[in-house]
């Protein structure tokens, strides 16, 4: 792994570490779950770059995309944020830290671009799959043999706590 690598690898976790951190000692759920899906990216870009790309796209797409849109359906159909909590990040040194990450990022990417990194190789053995295997076969075929009772289990899990959040909802609105 190139210093390259390692360093991103770092960069990437310590931003998970100190946004799981901010996301604990949120009070409004809103920002709390923004600040999730911030841990959530940083998470996949760690799974990217240990060239899990399978498992780092899925992170993407179904917990930072689908499940937290769950959570801020519930949390805003309930009611829970307020409008003077979600306003935590409104002051200016929040503002000029941004600044400095997007001047820092801006810097990365044009280093990127001007001197591209060669593809990072990956040792092959004899037991390596055939060529023509893809990454989502072997899983789905664990998944969805051996585990489908607690896939079914958790979406049914999932849709119950959908329709209690509504009832809920619909119970403090007679009220």
């Amino acid at each position: 792994m190139t210093l390259f690598y390692q360093f991103h690898f770092y960069l990437f976790g310590l931003l998970a570490v100190a946004s799981a951190a901010i996301f604990v000692t949120r009070r409004s759920p809103v920002a709390a779950a923004l600040w999730l899906v911030n841990v959530l990216m940083a998470l996949a870009a760690m799974f990217v770059m240990l060239g899990a790309d399978f498992v780092g796209a899925i992170q993407v797409l179904l917990y930072a995309g689908a499940i937290m849109v769950v959570f801020l359906f519930v949390v805003m159909l309930l009611n829970l944020g307020h409008p003077d909590e979600i306003g935590d990040l409104r002051d200016h040194r929040w503002r000029l830290g941004a600044g400095a990450v997007a001047l820092l990022l801006a810097a990365e990417l044009l280093v990127v671009l001007r001197d591209p990194l060669p593809e990072p190789t990956v040792a092959t053995t004899s037991l390596a799959a055939p060529p023509t295997a893809n990454a989502v076969t072997p899983i789905a075929e664990v998944f969805f043999r051996e585990y489908l009772v607690a896939f079914e289990f958790a979406s049914v899990l999932l849709l119950a706590a959908i329709v209690a959040a509504v009832a809920l909802a619909k119970r403090n609105v007679r009220a």
